[in-house]
């Protein structure tokens, strides 16, 4: 096998192109490949499952193009496709057409379901079986993991099982063998084990009064079940073997929450296997949706990600014993890397797309953390190296783009489009790949693609603009002028002019803007007494006003523009009701002695018209000689 063999590669499908890309070390569109002309839709793009060939559909017909020298091999010439899947070893590809009336009779379909046998090697094809199905529900054959068997729906109530004959064909007049349910409900989803022992799980929702099953049989004795288990809450299932098709999950919802605690529905998750020695429910102590659950490739241990936000991960061993539980977090998907060394937990759809990289072998320990925004697809490279990323449409129609990371973090690739549907890494066993023998997860051993560092330094200069402030309300947004400080109001800036040390140009580029007279701090019956300060601020505004009298000559004065002198009149009037445009400490003290003095003016009054007076109200009344003689001390001569 060649080098470029052993490359990671992955595809990504447009809405009128596909792209086949190889990965680390070399980042670049793969050799030979010649993508379609842009002209014709592209409904479906998939590799096959032992990752040798890659096919996408068009509207008349299906490419097969070699992954590794990137040539086209084949087509199968069947049009409007719209759905395909693979058979686990890719030897087989079923496809779902577009629904075509019988010419012949109107009042039938022409078959819509093909399964085709391809051949790599000979570059050809045959299409063994066809049927038709209405519906893109449950339209799926299944075969078991050496496809010397499939299974697919006969009716709702029952499935057949036909062996492949070594000619590559199916007898229809004689199935392997037939299972009939019919006397316990409509079977809602089935999904056969890819072990050496094969076994399928059926789920049979809860109607009229009936409970919901989940049965598991044997392909060798469909008389009776290995495993089984009956409850009355159940609409649909998910199923979920381990990869020695020995044990099964079954994640069970329910459209509404009878409690009303969750708009989600309710969801329970159950543990079945295929020698019928435990059957249990998986006991999660936090209540809420079930959001992801999936098994280790080792086949030893599951995770459950569970609970209203900020939700619980907890991993469990094959017998459904809680081994390891994480701080409670904004995470909704977990995946287990291919040797199950490092697992991903994360937060995508509608949170905001933090990354945990845990180690496995080092008691879960978090080797790294990062953030991937708006991520709609996430996926392990089959080296367990890197990690693939992507928006895509249509849940996100804008920033469609692929990111690969390096698993501690570090952004290795970058690559944007204007629409992406899908995107997927070509299968490859892990013994194409050298093992992981990096000592520490900050150490980067491989290098950045040019794409990276451009969307990281152009991420580092948006991220580098300076924020904006805090909100001001319009009456104090001065734009254009850069001596204004955030949040000070004009009346603010108009008694910091009156002071002498704001800058004159910063009212005057203000034009039409007449500041108001601070009236609020002259006191009436009250001759001020200037502080220190003031006076001195007083004395130097009055030595400028004196030299620049000198110097200015009268045609500058004349020109002077209106507001200007305006605003100077009213900072005049302003001055002369308060001395030096400032609030000394002792104005500010005998301000607060005259408010006592006018509550002890009301309390006497009500005493006079015989009002009650509380305790504390009548010592405040003996205290106004007090106040008064402190107020003469302070120079107040005035009559209250």
């Amino acid at each position: 096998m060649s080098d470029s063999a052993k490359v990671p590669q992955f595809f990504c499908r447009q809405p009128k192109s596909v792209s086949l890309f190889q990965a680390e070390p070399l980042f670049r569109d793969l050799p030979n490949f010649v993508p379609p002309n842009g002209n014709e839709q592209t409904r479906c793009a998939q590799y096959v499952s032992n990752g040798n060939a890659f096919l996408y559909t068009l509207p008349n017909s299906i490419q097969l193009v070699d992954t590794i020298t990137g040539l086209n091999l084949f087509e199968i010439n069947i049009p409007d496709v719209f759905e395909l899947d693979i058979s686990p070893n890719g030897n087989y590809i079923t496809t779902w057409s577009k629904l075509i009336k019988d010419p012949e009779n109107d009042n039938n379909y022409l078959k819509n379901v093909n399964i085709i046998y391809i051949d790599l090697i000979n570059k050809n094809y045959k299409i063994i079986h066809s049927f038709l199905n209405k519906s893109k529900t449950n339209w799926i054959p299944q075969f078991t993991a050496d496809e010397s068997i499939i299974c697919f729906y006969k009716n709702p109530y029952s499935l057949n099982f036909f062996k492949i004959s070594p000619n590559i064909e199916i007898d229809l007049s004689k199935p392997f063998n037939s299972l009939d349910l019919k006397n316990f409900g409509k079977i809602e989803d089935f999904k056969l084990s890819q072990g050496k022992n094969p076994s399928i799980a059926i789920f049979i929702p809860a109607n009229n009064g009936n409970p919901a099953f989940i049965k598991v049989f044997s392909l060798l004795n469909l008389k009776s079940t290995v495993s089984e288990k009956q409850f009355f809450k159940g609409e649909s299932c998910i199923f979920k073997w381990n990869s020695l098709g020995t044990s099964l999950l079954a994640l069970v919802t329910t459209d509404v929450d009878a409690s009303n605690k969750s708009y989600y529905g309710e969801s329970q998750l159950y543990l079945l296997d295929i020698s019928g020695l435990f059957v249990q429910k998986i006991n999660l102590p936090h209540e809420g949706p079930i959001h992801e659950c999936t098994w280790s490739p080792t086949s030893r241990e599951f995770a459950v990600i569970y609970g209203f936000m900020p939700a619980t991960t907890t991993f469990f061993d094959s017998r459904g014993n809680s081994i390891h539980s994480l701080p409670k977090n904004s995470r909704n998907t977990i995946l287990y890397s291919p040797h199950a060394k490092y697992i991903l937990v994360a937060g995508f759809g509608n949170l905001p797309g933090d990354i945990d990289i845990l180690d496995r072998q080092n008691k879960f320990n978090v080797i790294k953390s990062f953030k991937a925004s708006n991520t709609s697809v996430c996926k392990w490279s089959p080296d367990g190296r890197f990690i693939l990323t992507a928006t895509t449409s249509p849940r996100l129609r804008v920033d469609n783009s692929v990111k690969i990371w390096y698993f501690n973090g570090s952004l290795v690739y970058y690559k944007s489009f204007e629409e992406l549907f899908n995107i997927d890494w070509r299968n490859q066993p892990l013994n194409d790949f050298p093992p992981i023998t990096v000592s520490k997860a900050d150490k980067l051993d491989c290098e950045p693609h040019q794409s990276a560092i451009d969307y990281l330094s152009k991420f580092k200069k948006n991220d580098s603009v300076k924020k904006t402030g805090a909100y001001r309300p319009p009456h104090a947004r001065l734009s254009g002028s850069s001596n204004i400080v955030s949040g000070r109001s004009l009346a603010d800036l108009h008694e910091q002019k009156q002071n002498g040390y704001s800058n004159k140009s910063t009212m005057s580029s203000i034009p039409g803007y007449a500041p108001k007279i601070p009236t609020n701090n002259v006191i009436p019956g009250y001759s001020p007494v200037e502080s220190k300060s003031a006076i001195k601020n007083r004395r130097k505004r009055a030595n400028k006003k004196e030299a620049g009298e000198g110097g200015e000559t009268t045609a500058s004065t004349s020109t002077s523009p209106q507001p200007q002198s305006q605003s100077q009149s009213q900072s005049n009037n302003a001055s002369d009701l308060v001395i030096g445009g400032v609030v000394s400490l002792e104005e500010k003290k005998i301000r607060n002695l005259l408010k006592k003095l006018r509550a002890i003016e009301i309390l006497k009054q009500k005493d006079a018209n015989f009002e009650h007076l509380e305790d504390t109200q009548k010592l405040k009344i003996q205290t106004e000689g007090a106040v008064r003689e402190e107020l003469k001390s302070l120079g107040w001569n005035g009559v209250l």
